[in-house]
Formats: structure tokens, C-alpha cells, sequence
């Protein structure tokens, strides 16, 4: 029995097998974790040239109808309504309880908001989605049919430019829609690896040649979940399911940027009065940036101490950053330990390493503002 059999494909499948993609079971697809560059390697090139990610098991939605903005508000608390055309903004979908059901980008079009989820919420995204704001006579327009590509790095811009000029003028955080080699699609100038980039949503009968052709460009070539994974954890970036979910806020997440400054002030979405309370009060624990000292990683779940072995918290993320040569990770303490400097201690394999509290990112970002 093949891989495939058990799980969903994208449109890519058969490409990252040619390209000698080792294909492991992700949010219930076949996805490549790395392509024989090897992890370390890919995540260095993205950081150098240009890396190609397959990210067509993402969840595109369209929101359409007048006040999609206002409903959507109900739901999220990013300024939604204040987006500007052709603007994009990262938020979350919090719940009664002010945790995150989801993360997910949002950007305004002329004519609909169109929405970017996660793999492994998608499909309860959509009926949240529905749930709440067809009533209000917002139509829910999902796009199984879409494939997404990401472009990171410091030769994005130049690889994709050949395909589609137009996409050099944009700024990070900025999407549009442009033909891409001649076909129709929606670019957005974001990622989620720190680099200077794009995402690229397009008919899922275009994305293999789409690809190829970006394959094509001087300096450019696939990369894996791996090095995605080790990109986002440099740039201090969380991963749903593992550094924020239902029961994590976005002010304890260290997210408090996402918070409009009306929405502070007028609440009026999911978890308002818990949210608020910790944007008032202070949350008692926060994610934050952790160093161990020396060279062993400190992966997802290790215990935090503090210097007299009271535990104090939990790794989310951990592993070893390539860009900075050592081990980098972050997870949750409680608040009196959340200051950079605060000295740590991490449970590893039974024995206590010392760490400290850092600022995030660990490698700076590099996105194009213009």
C-alpha cells in the first residue's frame, strides 16, 4: 500500500516524486519533508536564494457580500473593516473561552475578502464560517479546486518577477490579482519563513507548470515542511496546534499587535471579555524566546524550570536553528519569568540545561516594505 493510498495528494504529488521529495503524512496529506538537499541545506538556500514550498493543503476561502467585513469582525479581532484594498492582515478566529480556534491571513479585494486557513482546520473553518455569517447573508465561497505556492527568500522577487512582472511593485503584507506565466492568479508579497516572498494561489491544473517554471529561475528550488518548520521557529513565528490553540490567547501568545486599536477599545468579537481582561490585566503566562546554552535542542513539550526547580512552563517549538548555528526554541512561562534575561532551566533526556529568556525573532526578517 503506497503512501497515497491512506492520504491526500496535492497537485504536486507526482513533481515532488521526481524530485526525490520523501513524502510523509501531514494534516492528512502526502507532503514533502525534505528533498535530498537535505533540511539543513534547504533551509540555508531559502535563506541565500529562493525556495519553492508546496502549500496546497491550505484552505482558500472567499468572503462576498456587503458587510463581510463587520461579520467577519464578529469572529476575529483584527480591524478588518479599516483593511484598505489590496492590503492583507494575520488574526485569528478566537472562541468563547478567548483561545484561537485558527490562525489565518485575511486580505481585501475589490470585490470579496479572501482568506487563507490551515491545513488541519480547514474544513471546521469553513463551517464556523458558514455557521455564522450566512445568516447575515455573507456568502462562504471555498476554492477546494486552488493550489498555493510560497516563494521565500531574497531571490523571490527576481524568479517570480519572470513570470509576472507586476509583482515587484508590491510591499509585504500587500496582494493583488496578476497572470502568472499567462495565468490568472491571487499573489500576495507574505510567507511564513521571516524572508522577503510571496504565496501564490492559482487553478490546481496550473500549479505543476507554474512550478516547474519558477523551478526554472536562477537560484531557485523546493523545499520541504523541515526547513519550513525550522524557517518559522528563526523568525519566531507560531505553528498552529503546537505554540497557540484552543486554549491559548492572543494577548498570552505574545500577539497582542494583532489586536486593532478600535477592537481594543470596542471588543464585539468571540472571547472579548477574556481577551481584553489580559490586555487590562496582564495574562499569567506568555510565550516568549528561549536560548538553551551549549549545542542540544530542546524539543516540543520539554519541561521549564526555573533556577530552583519549580516548573514554570513547557517548550512548544525547539530545535536546532541552522541560520544562527545553535539551539533555538519557545514556549510558554508564567509572567514573572517572561522578561529577556530571565534565567531558565530545561528538563532534557532527565537532566537540567540552563537557558535564558531571549527577544524574538532569533534571525531577523527580511520582508519587503518598500
Amino acid at each position: 500500500m503506497s503512501l497515497q493510498d491512506d492520504l491526500k495528494t496535492t497537485p504536486l504529488y507526482a513533481l515532488h516524486q521526481e524530485l526525490g521529495g520523501k513524502l510523509v503524512p501531514f494534516a492528512g496529506y502526502a507532503m514533502p519533508v525534505n528533498y535530498p538537499m537535505g533540511v539543513l541545506k534547504e533551509h540555508l538556500h531559502t535563506r541565500t536564494g529562493a525556495g519553492l514550498f508546496d502549500v496546497s493543503h491550505m484552505g482558500v476561502v472567499s468572503l462576498l457580500g456587503a458587510g463581510a467585513d463587520k461579520a467577519l469582525e464578529a469572529l476575529a479581532p483584527a480591524d478588518i473593516c479599516g483593511l484598505a484594498v489590496g492590503r492583507q492582515r494575520y488574526t485569528q478566529f478566537t472562541n468563547a473561552k478567548g483561545g484561537m480556534q485558527d490562525d489565518l491571513m485575511v486580505l481585501r479585494l475589490p470585490d470579496r475578502l479572501s482568506l487563507v486557513v490551515n491545513a488541519a482546520c480547514k474544513h471546521e473553518d469553513i463551517a464556523h464560517l458558514k455557521l455564522h455569517l450566512e445568516p447575515k447573508g455573507i456568502v462562504v465561497n471555498p476554492h477546494p479546486d486552488w493550489a498555493l505556492l510560497a516563494l521565500q527568500g531574497p531571490m523571490a522577487a527576481e524568479a517570480l518577477s519572470a513570470l509576472a512582472p507586476d509583482c515587484a511593485k508590491m510591499v509585504f503584507m500587500s496582494g493583488a490579482e496578476m497572470d502568472v506565466a499567462g495565468v490568472p492568479c491571487l499573489v500576495t508579497r507574505s510567507g511564513y519563513t521571516g524572508e522577503d516572498g510571496y504565496e501564490i494561489a492559482m487553478p490546481e491544473d496550473n500549479c505543476e507548470d507554474i512550478a516547474r517554471k519558477l523551478l526554472a529561475q536562477p537560484g531557485v528550488a523546493p523545499i520541504g515542511l523541515g526547513a519550513r518548520d525550522s524557517l518559522r521557529l528563526e523568525a519566531g513565528l507560531c505553528l498552529y496546534g503546537s505554540d497557540i490553540d484552543q486554549t491559548t490567547s492572543p494577548v498570552e501568545a505574545d500577539l497582542v499587535w494583532t489586536i486593532g486599536k478600535r477592537r481594543r477599545e470596542e471588543g464585539g468579537f468571540a472571547g472579548d471579555s477574556v481577551i481584553l481582561g489580559h490586555l487590562k490585566n496582564g495574562a499569567a503566562r506568555k510565550r516568549v524566546g528561549i536560548k538553551p546554552e551549549g549545542r542540544a535542542p530542546a524539543r516540543a513539550h520539554t519541561e521549564i524550570q526555573d533556577l530552583s526547580g519549580k516548573r514554570i512552563g513547557e517548550i512548544t517549538s525547539g530545535g536546532f536553528g541552522p541560520s544562527v548555528d545553535g539551539p533555538v526554541a519557545m514556549g510558554y512561562v508564567d509572567a514573572a519569568h517572561a522578561a529577556p534575561g530571565a534565567k531558565l532551566q530545561l528538563i532534557v533526556r532527565d537532566r537540567a540545561l540552563p537557558a535564558s529568556v531571549v527577544s524574538m525573532p532569533f534571525f531577523p526578517h527580511r520582508y519587503f516594505k518598500g
